[in-house]
């Protein structure tokens, strides 16, 4: 006997039943009985289910896109990392570059500071480079403060890339002025261009050698000047016309009283002082000279010159011979011609 379900309303009833007790249908002998289902099959290791198969697969599938992104950002990162590596290398070079060029003590603290890490080599050499400035500020230090121009000449002969150059520079260019200043020569001043060309006293220089010339009457000009009268009273001795009338002025503003004076007058005046019984003359000047200087023009002056001189005289009357002392007072040209000549006797 078994037990079975209902065909009509599902409700348990024994298989010799002749009828459900709930609905009435009829069992015995109408229904089969169904076959019993044979026990399932336990898994074995290979399953052929797909559906295990393709989890299977799937994960197998995950694992493998795990280990390539892995792969492909240690890739990425060895990339990153050899590219910014490269990059700090290529900074740290160009920043030595630029500290070893730089004599400012701070840009070398900066790299020392920055590239902890840097070649031993490229850091010995900073720090050698960074005390080489130290001791030059010392240098400097004791330069400025002496206030001495050889020190100040020794510092920027030991330190030429100095920062502290120009300013030593200005220093010596102040001391110098100071000394040519308190000389005001000629010498000084011109010693001065020439030390400091482009120095902050040239325009300064050039007035004061400009004033000087113009009231300081120089060696080659007194000699000029007095070159020029010896050949004037030369020429008087020697009677020459021409040569006397070439040390004077086309026109004279004064020659022996007469204003507007030529060449001519000059003549007439040689012709004049040499009498008809006169055998010998000479001047001789006192070199007694007193210079005045005025400039007249750019780089130009005129002179005003005084002196005194003797003349001699011998005639064929030997009771006629006799000394005579003149006092003279000229002018002279920027041309170095006379251009005005007057001359008084003085009675011994």
């Amino acid at each position: 006997m078994a037990i079975i379900k209902c065909p009509e309303c599902g409700n348990p009833v024994s298989d010799k039943a002749p009828f459900c007790p709930k609905c009435g249908v009829e069992i015995a002998g109408k229904i089969k009985p169904a076959a019993t289902p044979p026990p399932p099959i336990p898994p074995t290791e290979k399953s052929d289910n797909p559906q295990s198969s393709n989890e299977e697969n799937k994960k197998n599938g995950t694992k493998n896109v795990l280990i390539i992104c892995l792969v492909i950002a240690l890739i990425a990162g060895g990339l990153i990392f050899y590219f910014y590596r490269d990059a700090q290398v290529s900074k740290e070079q160009s920043e030595y570059e630029y500290a070893m060029k730089s004599a400012d003590p701070a840009v070398l603290q900066a790299y020392l500071d920055t590239f902890t890490d840097a070649p031993k080599a490229h850091v010995d050499s900073i720090q050698a480079h960074l005390f080489m400035l130290q001791q030059g500020d010392k240098d400097w230090t004791n330069a400025l403060v002496s206030n001495s121009k050889s020190l100040l000449e020794a510092y920027i002969a030991n330190h030429p890339d100095s920062p502290h150059k120009a300013e030593a520079e200005h220093k010596i260019d102040s001391i110098d002025w100071a000394t040519v200043s308190t000389t005001n020569t000629l010498d000084s001043y011109n010693t001065y261009l020439q030390d400091h060309p482009n120095g902050e006293h040239v325009d300064e220089a050039k007035d004061g050698i400009k004033s000087l010339n113009a009231k300081t009457i120089q060696p080659e000009e007194k000699q000029m000047l007095s070159s020029l009268f010896r050949h004037f009273f030369q020429s008087i001795n020697s009677r020459d016309e021409i040569a006397l009338t070439n040390t004077c002025e086309t026109l004279m503003t004064s020659f022996l009283g007469k204003t507007d004076a030529t060449k001519n007058d000059v003549a007439t005046f040689l012709d004049k002082i040499w009498k008809d019984d006169m055998t010998n003359m000479n001047w001789h000047i006192n070199n007694d000279y007193a210079i005045d200087k005025k400039e007249v023009g750019e780089g130009e002056y005129e002179y005003t010159v005084k002196f005194s001189a003797v003349q001699t005289k011998e005639f064929e009357d030997t009771s006629k011979n006799g000394k005579s002392l003149f006092r003279i007072n000229a002018k002279v040209s920027p041309d170095d011609k006379i251009s005005s000549f007057n001359m008084v006797k003085i009675v011994e």
